[in-house]
């Protein structure tokens, strides 16, 4: 399992937030402007027909030794349990890959304006796809009590 991917940012986040924080993402709008070097208009043709789009990001400013790679306790609280890298969605992953679904507020030339993508100001942007109803969960969605807690305030907006 030796194999290597190039994978280049597609575009930037430019959002007012520039240190990360672990809650009161709900009330950030930011802006991702693509590559003009690598994309057109055109590649954003259509995607102002869906509400939600998809963002895979970098979380970019995780240094090399803070990575995880077994297990630990979400935000260090020894009061929830300790689970593997994979069972949480902490920053310090061994691809530092986050993914957000966010609400689609404009696209003009090259941009896009979103609400709820929670990434700092700078953060490359991998990919972005449109959000549909078929690739949403299906069946009974389970989740422990420990990471209800940890979401109770992450959507909440700045005090």
């Amino acid at each position: 399992m030796d194999r290597h991917f190039e994978i280049r940012p597609i575009g930037t986040v430019h959002s007012p937030l520039v240190n990360p924080v672990d809650d009161v993402w709900g009330g950030v709008t930011c802006r991702i402007d693509l590559g003009p070097s690598q994309f057109a208009a055109e590649s954003l043709e259509g995607l102002a027909d869906f509400s939600h789009v998809e963002v895979v990001f970098l979380f970019h400013r995780v240094q090399e030794s803070e990575i995880v790679t077994g297990s630990r306790h979400p935000r260090n609280r020894s009061d929830w349990p300790k689970v593997g890298i994979f069972a949480q969605r902490g920053k310090n992953r061994p691809n530092r890959i986050g993914v957000t679904i966010c609400r689609l507020l404009s696209v003009e030339n090259l941009s896009l304006e979103v609400a709820g993508l929670d990434a700092i100001n700078g953060t490359p942007v991998l990919d972005i796809k449109p959000y549909m109803l078929e690739f949403a969960a299906r069946g009974e969605i389970r989740q422990p009590e420990w990471a209800r807690e940890l979401m109770a305030g992450y959507w909440n907006t700045a005090q």
